[in-house]
């Protein structure tokens, strides 16, 4: 940031108007006692004048006058000169300059011990008859130029004084600003006085060391009521949350597998238990870190869900099979090495009820326990889409054709705040097949990050945003970024001359980011570069899906989001959840010195609005308000 120096300038502004103040009085005190001095000395020689013509007249006749008088008078200067007696003239001198009332000044005199006799003479303005010669006009270029000298010298010093507490000033404004990092890099940028620089150093730390405590205390909260204590994977409350954000009413919103993988008690202490339970997730984890929106949970002591999401019944074979193989492959000391560890998995689709799905798992882990061996077991019903078993190229192929056609369309989806008014619509995209059938975003947008095509999706989609934008100057529209877009050069070299180019239109456009994207890729500096290049154009940034995932928040802060949007998982019923609910406290209590608003998706119910509303949610939106909508 530009140092404003408004100190400095407000200080040296009021040092050289004194100066300047100062300066005028005394010239004004000089040219005032010049002119007087010069009249006074006027005076002196029009008394000595009238002295002897006074002595003169009284003496000598006025011929006698006329031989000394005139040279004297010219001496003078003097334009006029007369004697009068009563109204007689007895005697005029008078110059060739008869326009003698201007710039003049007339003496009067009455002739001592003669009376009804004056004299009367007229001269120029003393200060008029000096003229300043070059010596005289050296002094004054040397006067006026030490005086320059000196005042440069003064701005310098004066500038050099107070640059330390510009310094200060600096660091204050950063810290108003809640931009601490700047902050810090000033700390040894000379702040003074020293003692305050150094009172705001340790105040910066402290104020940095609160916010770590406060993102540790968070997290703290969050582990503690969404992650298992032991092994710090997430606990059932974690599980029905999420499998709930997976589902609408207890309705599974897409396809995928369920997986229950339960081992039998182990010959071996607590520690040890928790070291193979640490053991096991871990290579769960690195499976299944591909999948998008796949998650595991410890349901039960020795019990483990995997809830994979988006796979078809092919993929869900090759990967139940390599989590067997890397999950035997754990040292581990049991009874029966044969017969320890079992899966139950259970396919599912869209439309499929939650509670049924983990029924159907269960009964697939029982089954695999029957056979008396490790192995898992598959509880499939036969019922599948006919759009999950599009292999990856009629994806793509399908998808090409649909840019090409220029298919993909956005629906809105309104945003109310807690007085029921209209903040924003949220955009979401969709296409239409050949037959003209609306295909779901959690069946295409899968493939579509798979075949690396969300750039031009979203872009198709944009451009339609914008266009819209432009013809209703009253509304500001949220659009969702992938990774891919926030990454691709190509989308990036036309999104910001866009933005230039209707720099406007910046402003009514807010860009949606998921929380896992920023949270896996915060050392990522091409994104970081983006989101910050969307920042400076106008537009707002939003961080959703807040809670899917348990991590800290300190990325809200460090990287300028205006908005926050809260899981579906952690609004979903949350009146009936205590956990939810002291999640949602401690979240906004954090954020309450941020200009940063907390919304809340997914809002189904009269109750769960009102809840959020008392613990602070300033907007939401969900079935309660409206379903999304094509834009008409």
């Amino acid at each position: 940031m530009k140092l404003t120096k408004i100190l400095t300038r407000k200080l040296t502004g009021f040092w050289l108007m004194s100066l300047a103040a100062v300066a005028f009085v005394f010239l004004l005190t000089a040219s005032i006692s010049f002119v007087q001095l010069t009249f006074k000395f006027q005076h002196q020689k029009v008394e000595e004048l009238h002295q002897i013509v006074s002595r003169h007249y009284q003496q000598q006749t006025l011929s006698e006058l006329e031989t000394w008088l005139p040279p004297m008078l010219e001496a003078f200067q003097a334009s006029h000169f007369e004697i009068r007696h009563k109204q007689n003239l007895l005697y005029l001198y008078q110059t060739a300059d008869i326009n003698y009332s201007l710039n003049k000044r007339t003496y009067q005199f009455s002739i001592d011990e003669i009376e009804n006799v004056h004299w009367i003479i007229t001269l120029p303005q003393p200060f008029s008859l000096h003229q300043f010669s070059w010596y005289e006009y050296l002094t004054l270029s040397i006067g006026l130029l030490a005086i320059a000298l000196f005042v440069r010298f003064g701005y310098g010093w004066y500038s050099k004084e107070l640059e330390g507490i510009e310094t200060l000033a600096s660091r204050s404004k950063y810290v108003l600003d809640g931009d601490l990092k700047a902050a810090t890099e000033l700390a040894d940028a000379g702040g003074k006085p020293r003692l305050i620089n150094r009172a705001l150093n340790k105040l910066i730390a402290d104020l940095q060391d609160a916010h770590k405590e406060r993102g540790r205390f968070d997290k703290f909260i969050r582990s503690n009521t969404f992650l298992d204590p032991q092994t710090e994977i997430g606990n059932h409350v974690f599980f029905e949350n999420r499998l709930d954000a997976l589902s609408n009413h207890q309705l599974m919103i897409a396809h995928g597998v369920m997986l229950l993988i339960e081992f039998e008690e182990l010959e071996a202490d607590k520690a040890s238990l928790v070291k193979y339970v640490s053991d096991l997730a871990s290579a769960i984890q690195h499976l299944i870190s591909d999948f998008p929106d796949s998650f595991i949970a410890r349901r039960q002591t020795q019990q483990i869900a995997v809830v994979v999401p988006q796979v078809s019944l092919a993929e869900a074979d090759v990967l139940i099979n390599r989590l067997l193989n890397n999950c035997l492959a754990i040292p581990v000391d049991v009874l029966e090495e044969d017969n320890y560890l079992h899966i139950g998995a259970a396919f599912y689709k869209g439309g499929d009820e939650t509670p049924q799905l983990i029924e159907e798992a269960e009964m697939a882990l029982k089954a695999a326990q029957l056979q008396r061996n490790n192995t898992w077991f598959m509880y499939d019903k036969g019922i599948l889409d006919s759009e999950v078993a599009k292999g990856s190229v009629r994806w793509r192929s399908f998808l090409e054709n649909s840019l090409v056609a220029k298919r993909f369309y956005p629906l809105q989806q309104p945003i109310f705040d807690s007085d029921d008014n209209l903040l924003y619509r949220e955009i979401f995209t969709r296409v239409r097949d050949n037959a003209h059938n609306e295909i779901r975003a959690t069946l295409f947008i899968p493939m579509a990050n798979k075949c690396g095509l969300m750039p031009q999706i979203e872009r198709q989609v944009l451009t339609q945003v914008m266009k819209s934008l432009m013809q209703n100057n009253q509304m500001t529209y949220c659009v969702n970024l992938s990774l891919d877009s926030l990454t691709s050069r190509a989308f990036v070299r036309w999104l910001k001359p866009t933005l230039l180019e209707h720099r406007p239109l910046a402003a009514r456009l807010i860009f949606e980011v998921s929380e896992d994207i920023i949270v896996k890729n915060q050392n990522n500096p091409t994104l970081v570069a983006n989101l910050n290049m969307l920042v400076k154009m106008g537009a707002r940034l939003c961080v959703d899906n807040v809670g899917q995932q348990v991590v800290g928040t300190h990325y809200i802060q460090e990287y300028h989001f205006d908005l926050v949007k809260l899981h579906r998982s952690i609004v979903r019923n949350i009146h009936q959840r205590p956990e939810n609910q002291l999640f949602v406290r401690s979240l906004i209590g954090g954020l309450h010195r941020a200009k940063v608003q907390v919304m809340a998706e997914g809002v189904g119910s009269f109750e769960e609005w009102q809840t959020l509303k008392i613990l602070g949610v300033s907007a939401a939106q969900g079935e309660l308000f409206g379903s999304a909508q094509e834009a008409k």
